[in-house]
């Protein structure tokens, strides 16, 4: 049998996954508590909650008969890590064209005034 490995971009990508992440985030959720959120099988949302598992981003822990899903959210550094490079090249685009509209106001009033 054939395992795909699983990396952290994958289980963000989808957005019933990132809602799992969000309700979990702050307090632990059984199974149940957390499929009665979404109008989706129980079946679909255990997939989704494999593949957040396979990805390092929630543990299950075993409390009596019930399972709680808890939030790892460390693995998501590495999505902060990648997306950060992009901020910053974007910051420095938008700061060259603030500058540049900046000087243009400046121009056009300069323009204005001499008229």
């Amino acid at each position: 049998m054939i395992t795909t490995r699983r990396d952290v971009f994958q289980a963000i990508a989808d957005p019933t996954r990132r809602q799992i992440i969000n309700l979990i985030a702050h307090q632990p959720l059984n199974l149940n508590a957390i499929a009665d959120n979404f109008d989706v099988s129980r079946p679909a949302i255990s997939q989704h909650i494999k593949i957040l598992i396979e990805c390092g981003l929630i543990d299950v822990k075993k409390n009596g008969r019930e399972r709680y899903c808890e939030a790892k959210l460390g693995q998501l550094n590495e999505v902060a890590q990648w997306i950060e490079q992009y901020r910053k090249s974007w910051d420095e685009r938008f700061d060259k064209m603030d500058d540049l509209l900046a000087r243009l106001q400046k121009e056009n009033k300069n323009t204005d005034e001499q008229q």
